[in-house]
């Protein structure tokens, strides 16, 4: 790339040269001709006003020598406004405008060739006599010298370094950006790309993103290992309790084989659980579910499913409040089985640390949040809880469910349109907010 860069510099820069010569010779040509057509009128005029001296034999050819003319003549404009008699050579009769020269003014051009010519009419002794000269025009001074030259080969390999040295600049952040993917791309997270605001703020953002990029997949990956440790603990506890007292039942050992098959099937419930949030959620990550949108009470929902969680909260000693608000019913566009889900979901999580309350309020704007005054959420973990494979810092006051509620529901939330967000509560505690979109209106009601 390094290479093609200083190419195309080097090119630009030889092209522009190229048409600033073309332009400088054209436009001296141009001046050239300008100038010389003024001289020649001028001269012209002159000679006309002394004729009679200008045709006495030999001085026309000694005033074309002395004025450097390539031809000079005397012509003679009849009264019908034809001339008469042989111009200089490369000018021609038709070059000539006789009605111009008839009306007593002078005219002048440059006829095929580069030949400049000038003509101006004498009153003499009712007969008009034309003075006629001509000159070959060039540019004016030489253009394409050797010293031309020698300025265009300086400033093309000035080019060429210059070129050298903003392609290193231009390439280098890129190299470095190559060289910390292909190592991120082999595992390496720790790689970062040097972040210089002097190559640019289009390179600098790219190395930011980089960075940003790496960063992500670092904490991705240390959140799974967490995640991958926490779940194998979770599987190993129930799996270990059920082989034990399996063992203590088929060897005879259990002292109470009713209570030994109520503990085997909680815990096999409690396996089921996890491994089917774990299935849930590869689904919806993978958007391999399917939703029934439709107008949705969503008072009625949040109070179905929550009164589901008030034996266990009882059992918990943790009060479960509902406030559904004072307003007219508010009619969300849901799926209502996928916002049962949500809901039980998000009281779920509560329910694991809570102290003493959990309050579940339905907002007049179709929100849905669901307080709980347990030991709270640091600031760096809220943007975080709703990650799939982030396990919060707090300490969960009991062991409910399997962990994964609030990832799914903010995969839940999101397909149907809506969003959540995690906030703290004022005096301790969590709050957690799903938003829904209102059902348009005019729509029939649920």
């Amino acid at each position: 790339m390094t290479r093609r860069l200083v190419v195309t510099i080097v090119a630009v820069v030889a092209a522009a040269l190229a048409v600033a010569s073309v332009g400088t010779v054209v436009i001296l040509r141009f001046e050239a001709r300008a100038a010389a057509r003024t001289e020649l009128r001028d001269q012209a005029v002159r000679l006309a006003s002394r004729v009679e001296t200008v045709q006495a034999p030999g001085a026309l050819a000694a005033v074309a020598r002395a004025l450097r003319l390539e031809g000079a003549a005397v012509l003679r404009l009849e009264p019908g406004g034809r001339l008469r008699g042989t111009p200089p050579a490369g000018v021609t009769l038709a070059d000539l405008d006789p009605a111009r020269l008839a009306a007593g003014r002078a005219v002048s051009g440059v006829a095929p060739g580069g030949i400049a010519y000038a003509a101006a009419p004498a009153e003499r002794a009712a007969t008009t006599v034309v003075v006629v000269l001509s000159r070959q025009v060039g540019t004016g001074r030489p253009v394409l010298g050797p010293w031309f030259l020698v300025a265009v080969v300086a400033t093309l390999a000035l080019a060429a370094l210059v070129a050298g040295n903003l392609a290193r600049r231009l390439t280098r952040p890129l190299r470095e950006a190559q060289a910390a993917t292909t190592r991120i791309a082999s595992g390496d997270l720790t790689v970062r790309v040097p972040e210089d605001e002097g190559d640019g703020a289009e390179l600098a953002g790219l190395a930011r993103s980089i960075n940003a990029m790496a960063e992500s997949l670092e904490r991705s990956r240390g959140t799974e290992r967490q995640f991958l440790l926490s779940v194998s603990h979770d599987l190993r506890t129930p799996l270990t309790s059920i082989r034990g007292f399996g063992e203590a039942l088929a060897e005879g050992r259990a002292p109470d084989p009713a209570h030994a098959g109520a503990v085997i099937t909680a815990e096999a419930r409690r396996l089921e659980r996890l491994v089917g949030d774990l299935l849930e959620l590869a689904k919806l990550d993978a958007r391999r579910f399917s939703l029934d949108i439709r107008a949705t009470d969503v008072a009625e929902v949040v109070s179905d499913t929550t009164e589901g969680f008030r034996p266990a909260a009882d059992r918990a000693g943790v009060a479960l409040d509902v406030d559904l608000g004072s307003g007219p019913p508010v009619t969300a566009s849901a799926d209502p089985d996928r916002l049962a889900q949500i809901v039980a979901n998000l009281v779920e999580n509560a329910l694991k640390f809570a102290a003493t309350r959990i309050l579940v309020a339905v907002g007049d704007d179709g929100t849905i949040a669901v307080d709980d005054d347990g030991p709270g959420i640091a600031a760096d973990d809220l943007v975080h809880v709703f990650e799939p494979f982030y396990q919060s810092g707090r300490a969960p006051t009991r062991q409910v469910g399997s962990g994964l509620g609030l990832a799914i529901v903010s995969e839940l939330a999101s397909a149907m349109g809506g969003s959540v967000r995690a906030e703290a509560v004022a005096g301790g505690g969590t709050r957690v907010v799903v938003s829904l979109r209102r059902w348009p209106l005019g729509a029939p009601a649920p």
